[in-house]
């Protein structure tokens, strides 16, 4: 999923692009040893960058998550090297609620979540 503008500039450097975040990634798929770290729902998950995914059968391309969804920060001790499969399971919930929030944005009217809360004391 991609990044958003407004979330770009909180990454190291500014942006997906700079030096410092790509800096950052290179020592992250190092550690990783070019493969997959996993995930509490996949701990065994070793895919290899570049190769079919022993499950999915798709390229890999590793990508970094920050475990605790917080982009503010370039801590190695809190990011991992994921796969497509374990990244998108990992930041589902994460991705469910910002479809949420972004189908309410464009669609104001009250709806059920809204109408209990509203009831809640």
């Amino acid at each position: 999923m991609p990044i958003r503008s407004d979330r770009m500039k909180l990454y190291p450097g500014g942006g997906t692009h700079s030096k410092e975040w790509k800096a950052f990634r290179a020592s992250l798929i190092e550690r990783a040893g070019n493969a997959c770290e996993g995930t509490p729902q996949h701990p065994d998950c070793r895919a290899a960058n570049g190769q079919p995914h022993p499950v999915t059968g798709s390229k890999v391309v590793l990508t970094i998550a920050h475990m605790d969804h917080d982009e503010s920060h370039a801590d190695p001790e809190r990011c991992r090297a994921l796969c497509q499969r374990c990244h998108l399971k990992w930041d589902a919930k994460h991705h469910a609620a910002n479809a949420r929030i972004t189908r309410r944005r464009k669609a104001p009217q009250i709806d059920m979540e809204d109408y209990i809360d509203a009831q809640r004391p």
